[in-house]
C-alpha cells in the first residue's frame, strides 16, 4: 500500500480472481459480526448490511476506473516521450513539431491532445500495471490530497494491527483459561466473567491476557524491522483453514437449530447498536486498498464489474447466513466478540479437537497476517516522509520507523480487549475514509485528468456502471454523513454514563 508501481505477477482467471477477493473481503471481521447483529436487531442489520455492500460495490468500481484511468496516463506519456526521443535522434534542429512534441505534458494539463486521441488504441485503458492506492493518489491528488491519503490509511492500519493484537491473547486467554481454570469447557455458555476473576491460581483473567499479548509482542513484532512477504503456500494454508472454520460454524448452528435447541430470540431493532454495526460492517467488506493486486492479474476483464458484482452478492448471502445461524443458535447475552469462542463449549461442541480447532482458530490466521500489515504499515510511514533523492539515516530506517509502527498497537491491545468496539471505530472512521471518500475523490479526479488528456469524446472502457457525477456526491455526502453520525452517537453515548 506503500504506493508505486509493481509488477503485475502471474495471470489468473476471472474465476480465480472472484476467489481471491472473496478470500479478502471474508476475513476477521466476519467473526464479529454476530455480536453486531444481535446487538442492533435482525432487520436492522440486514437493512445496513445491503446496503452498505451495496455501497461499497459501487466505489470498487470507481477504483477500478480509476485504476483504468491512471494505466492509460502512465501508457500515453511513455508515448509521448518514445515519441520525443525519436525526434531528437532524427533531427538536429528545432521545428515547431519538436516544440509542439516537447510541450505535450504541459498542453496536456490545459487542453486535449487530439493527436492521441487518433493514435490511442481501443486498448489504451486497459488495466496491465498494478498501480497501487498511493500512486494514484500521488498521480491525481495535490500534495494535501496525498497526505490526507496517507494519514486515512496508516489510521486503518494501526486499527486492524490492534484488532489482530488483541483477537489473539482474547482467543488465547478464553481458551486457556476454560481449560485450566475451575470453569472448564464454559466458555460460550452465557457465564460472564470479569477479568478481575482468576484464571490459574493467582494470575487474573486480564493478567494471562497481557501475558499472551506480551508473548504475541515478543514472538511477531520484531518482524516489523525486517522484511516479510506471504508466500502462496501460507495464504493457501489460511485460507483453507478459514472456510473449514467458517463452514463448521454454520453446521453446527444450524443442526442446533434443527434439533430445537436454539435459545436465540433476536430483536428486530435495537438503534443503539447501529453504531457497532455500521464499523463492523464497512470494516467486513474492505477491499479497496488491495484491488490493484487483485484486479491487474486477471487475465479477462471485459466483464469485470460483473464479476465483482457477484462477489459481492456471494459475500452479502455469506454474511446473512453465518450471522443469522448464529443470534438464533446462541442467546445475545451468550454471543462472543469473536464468534469462534461460542463453540468452545462442551454443550455445543463434545469433540475436544474441534473445540481446540474454532478456539484457537483466529491466533493461526491472524498470527500469520499481522507481520504482513505491520511491515505494510512501516513502508507507508517512510513512503509519507519520503523526500526526492533522499535516504533516512539507518537508526530512523530500522528502528524508528518500525517502533512508531509496533508500539501504538500494542498500547491499545494492552488498555482494551473490546473487539466489537475496535473493529466499530476502525471501520466507522478510518474505513470511511477509505471504502467512500478516497474512491469517490479518485474517480472525480481520475475523469477530470482524462478528459484534459485525451478529450471529452474518450472513453474509459472500464468506466464504472455509476457514471453520473450525482453518484460521486451521494458518496461524499454518504461518508461525511457517517463520520457524524458516528461522533454523535459516541459522545451522546459517553455522556450518558
Amino acid at each position: 500500500m506503500a504506493g508505486g508501481i509493481t509488477d503485475t505477477g502471474e495471470l489468473y482467471s476471472p474465476y480465480v480472481g472472484l476467489v481471491y477477493m472473496f478470500n479478502l473481503i471474508v476475513g476477521t471481521g466476519a467473526l464479529t459480526m454476530p455480536k453486531a447483529f444481535a446487538t442492533a436487531g435482525w432487520l436492522v442489520s440486514l437493512v445496513l448490511l445491503m446496503f452498505l455492500g451495496f455501497m461499497s460495490y459501487m466505489t470498487t468500481t470507481f477504483v477500478v476506473e480509476a485504476m483504468a484511468a491512471a494505466n492509460a496516463q502512465l501508457r500515453w506519456k511513455r508515448m509521448e516521450k518514445r515519441k520525443d526521443d525519436e525526434d531528437e535522434d532524427s533531427s538536429s534542429g528545432v521545428s515547431d513539431s519538436d516544440v509542439l512534441l516537447q510541450d505535450g505534458y504541459e498542453r496536456a494539463e490545459t487542453r486535449p491532445i487530439l493527436s492521441v486521441q487518433r493514435r490511442g488504441s481501443a486498448n489504451i485503458f486497459e488495466i496491465t500495471e498494478r498501480v497501487e492506492m498511493g500512486q494514484m493518489a500521488s498521480m491525481f491528488f495535490n500534495k494535501v490530497g496525498v497526505n490526507l491519503f496517507y494519514f486515512c490509511i496508516i489510521i486503518y492500519l494501526y486499527g486492524d494491527l490492534a484488532i489482530y493484537a488483541a483477537a489473539v491473547p482474547v482467543s488465547l486467554m478464553q481458551v486457556t483459561c476454560s481449560v485450566t481454570g475451575n470453569h472448564s469447557c464454559s466458555v460460550g455458555d452465557g457465564t460472564k466473567y470479569n477479568d478481575t476473576d482468576k484464571c490459574w491460581g493467582p494470575i487474573r483473567r486480564i493478567d494471562a491476557y497481557r501475558l499472551y499479548l506480551a508473548a504475541f509482542t515478543l514472538l511477531l513484532g520484531p518482524f516489523t524491522f525486517f522484511n516479510v512477504q506471504k508466500t502462496k503456500y501460507l495464504q493457501i494454508m489460511t485460507s483453507l483453514m478459514r472456510w473449514i472454520a467458517f463452514i463448521l460454524m454454520i453446521i453446527l448452528a444450524l443442526i442446533r437449530i434443527s434439533r430445537g435447541q436454539a435459545e436465540g430470540h433476536p430483536s428486530m431493532a435495537q438503534l443503539s447498536g447501529i453504531r457497532n454495526l455500521f464499523g463492523v460492517c464497512v470494516y467486513s467488506f474492505m477491499c479497496q486498498h488491495s484491488l490493484p493486486s487483485l484486479i491487474t492479474p486477471i487475465s479477462k476483464k471485459k466483464h469485470v464489474n460483473k464479476l465483482v458484482l457477484l462477489d459481492y452478492i456471494l459475500i452479502l448471502a455469506f454474511y446473512s447466513l453465518l450471522s443469522f445461524t448464529a443470534i438464533y443458535c446462541f442467546r445475545n447475552d451468550t454471543l462472543m466478540d469473536m464468534y469462534t469462542l461460542n463453540f468452545t463449549n462442551c454443550e455445543i461442541i463434545s469433540v475436544a479437537f474441534i473445540r481446540y480447532f474454532l478456539g484457537l482458530f483466529p491466533v493461526f490466521t491472524i498470527s500469520t497476517n499481522f507481520p504482513i500489515i505491520a511491515v505494510t504499515l512501516r513502508n507507508n510511514w517512510k513512503t509519507l516522509f519520503h523526500r526526492e533523492g533522499g535516504t533516512y539515516p539507518w537508526v530512523v530506517d530500522r528502528i524508528v520507523f518500525p517502533a512508531i509502527t509496533l508500539i501504538p498497537p500494542v498500547l491499545v491491545a494492552f488498555c482494551t480487549h473490546d473487539l466489537e468496539s475496535l473493529v466499530g471505530i476502525t471501520g466507522a472512521y478510518a474505513g470511511n475514509g477509505i471504502q467512500y471518500l478516497i474512491p469517490a475523490f479518485l474517480v472525480y479526479c481520475s475523469r477530470k485528468d482524462t478528459q484534459l488528456v485525451f478529450g471529452s469524446g474518450t472513453v474509459n472502457k472500464h468506466l464504472s456502471p455509476f457514471r453520473h457525477t450525482f453518484w460521486i456526491v451521494f458518496v461524499l455526502i454518504w461518508g461525511f454523513s457517517c463520520f457524524v453520525f458516528v461522533t454523535a452517537n459516541i459522545v451522546l453515548s459517553e455522556s450518558k454514563l
